[in-house]
């Protein structure tokens, strides 16, 4: 998760996180898409990951197989990753693994140590920040931004702020991936959280942000029961 300060957080599904920095809740409890309420999810689980829906222990098996099939051509070992909505780190280790030099970072303080007692020898690594008001020294910083099922979970008028605070933490020659849940044509607000994108919303956003496919946009379908329609693709500055 990315806000400390907005609604619209996280829906299910592995790493479905979202933001939003304007609408308030006028409730004693938190709303159920509220920073507060996917906070209080990780820490009524009392370090039971099971209990956190969209958990499931793993990395993204898309976000492996871009790594294991194009990421060496793109990006050298040791580069600077960033992982966003990080949760409990399934994605950064995978990176971390793989030699490159990651700062992965989550809204929810509880995720962040959680991710850090799952890995204590790279825990400097996780860290608490919101994607709206990251560090300034994040600015222009990474050779590789990896965002994993996030933009799905944005209403509309969120998604280019959030495609534009993405685009900013990338390096002059850096590239971001996407991966998010697919759809043929746009969501309605009813239908979600999660809303899958268009590839026509995606390309909008990203270029609106100023960014271009570095190539063709990858659609397919992932290994759920039901299958579920998913994209990733690659973006650079234009």
């Amino acid at each position: 998760m990315w806000l400390e300060s907005g609604i619209l957080v996280r829906a299910s599904g592995k790493g479905a996180r979202a933001v939003g920095s304007e609408l308030m809740t006028t409730t004693t409890q938190p709303l159920a898409t509220s920073v507060d309420y996917f906070e209080s999810i990780y820490a009524d689980a009392q370090g039971d990951a099971s209990r956190i829906p969209w958990e499931d222990g793993h990395a993204s098996d898309a976000l492996i197989n871009w790594l294991n099939t194009v990421a060496p051509s793109l990006v050298r070992c040791g580069a600077r990753v960033a992982v966003v909505g990080c949760g409990l780190g399934d994605d950064a280790r995978a990176l971390i693994h793989r030699g490159y030099e990651v700062t992965a970072f989550d809204c929810s303080d509880t995720a962040v140590h959680w991710a850090q007692s799952l890995d204590p020898s790279n825990a400097g690594r996780y860290v608490h920040a919101n994607l709206f008001d990251v560090p300034p020294r994040w600015h222009h910083r990474f050779d590789l931004v990896v965002e994993v099922n996030n933009l799905q979970s944005l209403t509309t008028d969120l998604r280019q702020e959030a495609a534009t605070a993405l685009a900013n933490l990338l390096t002059p020659h850096g590239r971001l991936l996407v991966i998010c849940r697919a759809a043929e044509t746009p969501a309605e607000f009813v239908d979600g959280p999660p809303w899958p994108l268009t590839e026509s919303e995606l390309l909008e956003a990203t270029a609106l942000a100023g960014l271009v496919p570095d190539s063709p946009l990858s659609s397919f379908s992932d290994d759920d029961d039901p299958a579920v329609l998913q994209l990733r693709a690659v973006f650079r500055r234009a």
